[in-house]
């Protein structure tokens, strides 16, 4: 049973580095999106767009988890498969720089999946 009723509670419940850069990827995906709806699932903060899921986004001990991980090629593939750790998930470690450009080429490629 997911403990959060709201992806605010999710969020706030975070140790402080971990909170920080939840809250830069909600505030990017909400700068692009702005009729995007947030949700939680799978106990996780996560956004929807035209009801389909763009992206979960999670926090960890190590690591920001951000799934699903979208089809891709060329260059962005040589990009996710840097922090592709397994099927449809990234992982983006805490004593790394966070990439947000490259999170943000990551939720537009989503988009482009679930239109």
């Amino acid at each position: 049973m997911n403990p959060f009723k709201t992806v605010d509670e999710y969020i706030n419940a975070q140790p402080p580095k971990q909170k920080e850069i939840l809250q830069k990827i909600r505030s990017l995906v909400k700068s692009i999106y702005p009729r995007s709806q947030e949700a939680l699932g799978y106990a996780v903060a996560s956004f929807k767009l035209n009801g389909k899921v763009l992206i979960y986004y999670a926090s960890f001990k190590n690591h920001i988890g951000i799934y699903p991980v979208p089809k891709a090629s060329g260059d962005l593939m040589k990009e996710i498969e840097k922090y592709q750790t397994g099927k449809g998930t990234m992982r983006f470690p805490l004593d790394e720089e966070m990439p947000y450009e490259f999170i943000e080429k990551i939720i537009k490629a989503r988009e482009g999946e679930i239109k």
